[in-house]
Parts: C-alpha cells; sequence; structure tokens
C-alpha cells in the first residue's frame, strides 16, 4: 500500500494546477479549498498504479514522469498511450462509476498529485459549480482521449486495408 503525503504549501501547488486541464476555469480561491484534500504520491519505474478491472480510487494528475495506459484482451497486453506532466488517468473511471478500463504502470519515477473518489463526491455536496467545471473538464479530456483512439484505429485499419 503507497502512502500519501499532504501537500502542505497552498500558493506554490496552486499556479501548478491552474496549469492542469481539469483545473481550467477554476478559481485561486476555489482552487485554495480543494488543495488540502489532494494527496501527494510517488511510483518507481514500471510500478502498478491502478489494473484493468480495478475500482476506481482516485483522479490521479501526474506532475513529473510518465504514465503507461495498456488494456489487456485475452491476456494479451496492449500499449495504448503513453501520458506524461499535465494529464489525468482515473478520472473517466471516477465519472463514469465503472472499474478501470486500462491498467497503468509508471515509466520512470512517476510523481502524482491525488483527489481521491471520496473527496470528488464530497464536493458534490459542498459546491455545485466548482463540480460542474470539473465534471466539465473532464469530459473535454476524455473526449480529446476518444479522438485520438479514434484516429489510430483508423490508422491502424487503412495501414491494414491498404498494406502497399
Amino acid at each position: 500500500m503507497k502512502n500519501y503525503e499532504a501537500i502542505l504549501n497552498v500558493e506554490e501547488i496552486a499556479p501548478i494546477l491552474k496549469k492542469i486541464s481539469i483545473f481550467t476555469g477554476i478559481s485561486n480561491a476555489k482552487l485554495c479549498k480543494l488543495v488540502p484534500s489532494l494527496k501527494k504520491i510517488e511510483y518507481e519505474d514500471s510500478e502498478l498504479i491502478f489494473s484493468q478491472g480495478s475500482p476506481p480510487s482516485h483522479i490521479y494528475i501526474i506532475m513529473r514522469g510518465r504514465v503507461k495506459l495498456i488494456e489487456y484482451v485475452n491476456y494479451t497486453p496492449y500499449q495504448l498511450f503513453e501520458l506524461g506532466e499535465g494529464n489525468c488517468i482515473g478520472e473517466a473511471s471516477i465519472i463514469g462509476i465503472q472499474t478501470h478500463e486500462v491498467t497503468a504502470v509508471s515509466k520512470g519515477n512517476t510523481e502524482f498529485i491525488v483527489l481521491p473518489k471520496k473527496v470528488f463526491l464530497e464536493i458534490f455536496e459542498a459546491d455545485k459549480e466548482l463540480f460542474c467545471l470539473l465534471i466539465l473538464n473532464i469530459a473535454k479530456e476524455v473526449s480529446k482521449r476518444l479522438a485520438k483512439t479514434d484516429n489510430l484505429l483508423l490508422q491502424y485499419i487503412d495501414k491494414y486495408k491498404h498494406p502497399y
């Protein structure tokens, strides 16, 4: 079990979060209220972050390093994406109320800021405006990834339809 560290310096982390897509449009005052609920966690190279089929527990914001997203089909791993700093993982499972669709593995030493699922759901009760902004921003991210996946699929189909 990984240890999560509290984030102590709100003034230092808030400007960094403003650059992360899921926090776009969120005021400094709201970010400052949110920061104490965030935690920091680090993973070493090739360490499992979460497994395909496991229940979601956090939204992971990549602050340093990279993450490979792998889907297993009939026990065969297929690397779908590799994401770096500023990207999030786990957010689609949290808002979709479903298990993780992929496995996430760190590539190199990787540092995350995490938003626990419990806190995310508490935001719904406490601050509807903040919750709506987070949902909107997460939906934009998921939509971008879906478009990227569609393009990869079309390239794959085209390559095998016309092999030369």
